[in-house]
């Protein structure tokens, strides 16, 4: 009976359930645990202490790590079990708690970016010849297929007329009727003729439903006033199997940036980005930094990725 009373109120903390919870999808680290739930590191080092002294998780060595499991004491596995499957719907955090750790599995399965962070980090610093931003953006435009994007606020056009190289057609959207005059202008004396410039907003976009094939936000969600009905409004444009493409500002503090840089939202957060993709329907969704400023106030980008499946 001791064993059980111990069990219930081992149970009847909602920290420990949350971490329960994230241990039955996946074995983690203390650092991975206190970067999805915000915890500090003692805490959570007190409370997996407990659990495996009651025989509700395991540990195991990985290299330096100390990686923690779910086990199931056998004389408490029936209310471990009613307890995992209740929390879901009672313990608010836990939709939070998931999406946090997808970007948890997410950051493992890209170890390899740390490298190539280091290597872009260098790119240009030393002269090789023949090797330069401008030579690789080439290259991989040309991987493109053509398609029909859209660059949703596109401001002067630079990004947009890069696209237009390769793409079928190219509609750039900005609600600043001198963003479009000029942008038209820089196509129009270029001859671009696949790139068309239309004034509208991020929220009533001048597309009709199910027109391209990507959609682009490049640094322009966060000058959006309701940035979750412009990434609805970008779904609408797209056609079955198309993409949405996000570039932003990781969250920050820099509240200079209002006056500024006209920044409404001051970044968002991968969760906050990978909810706000889920609830307009995206699929197979994938959010990560790409970049980090080294110098202050050290901006980091995210990029997100979703596909319009239906």
């Amino acid at each position: 009976m001791a064993g059980f009373l111990k069990a219930l109120r081992l149970l009847g903390d909602e920290g420990r359930v949350r971490i329960l919870r994230l241990l039955d999808k996946e074995e983690l680290s203390v650092a991975e645990l206190q970067e999805i739930l915000g915890m500090g590191q003692s805490r959570i080092s007190m409370q997996l202490s407990q659990l495996k002294q009651a025989g509700f998780v395991e540990v195991r060595r990985a290299g330096q790590k100390s990686l923690y499991r779910l086990a199931a004491p056998s004389g408490s596995k029936a209310i471990l079990t009613e307890t995992l499957e209740r929390s879901t719907s009672e313990i608010a955090a836990a939709r939070q708690d998931d999406g946090a750790l997808e970007l948890i599995l997410n950051k493992r399965k890209n170890k390899l970016r740390g490298y190539f962070d280091e290597l872009a980090g260098r790119f240009g610093r030393n002269y090789v010849p023949g090797r330069s931003w401008e030579g690789l953006a080439e290259v991989l435009l040309r991987l493109l297929p053509p398609l029909v994007i859209a660059d949703l606020g596109a401001g002067e056009g630079t990004i947009a007329l890069l696209l237009a190289q390769r793409a079928e057609r190219v509609i750039a959207v900005d609600s600043s009727p001198k963003m479009v005059e000029y942008g038209t202008g820089v196509a129009r004396s270029n001859g671009v003729k696949n790139l068309e410039y239309r004034l509208g907003d991020l929220e009533e976009l001048p597309i009709k439903n199910a027109k391209v094939d990507l959609a682009l936000l490049h640094q322009s969600l966060h000058h959006a006033i309701h940035p979750q009905k412009a990434i609805e409004e970008a779904r609408r444009i797209l056609r079955p199997g198309g993409r949405i493409v996000i570039l932003d500002l990781v969250k920050h503090g820099f509240e200079e940036a209002r006056e500024l840089y006209a920044d409404v939202w001051l970044g968002f957060s991968q969760v906050e980005l990978m909810e706000m993709l889920r609830k307009a329907h995206f699929e197979d969704i994938e959010v990560s930094v790409v970049h980090r400023e080294q110098e202050a106030p050290h901006f980091e980008t995210l990029m997100a990725v979703g596909i319009r499946q239906r």
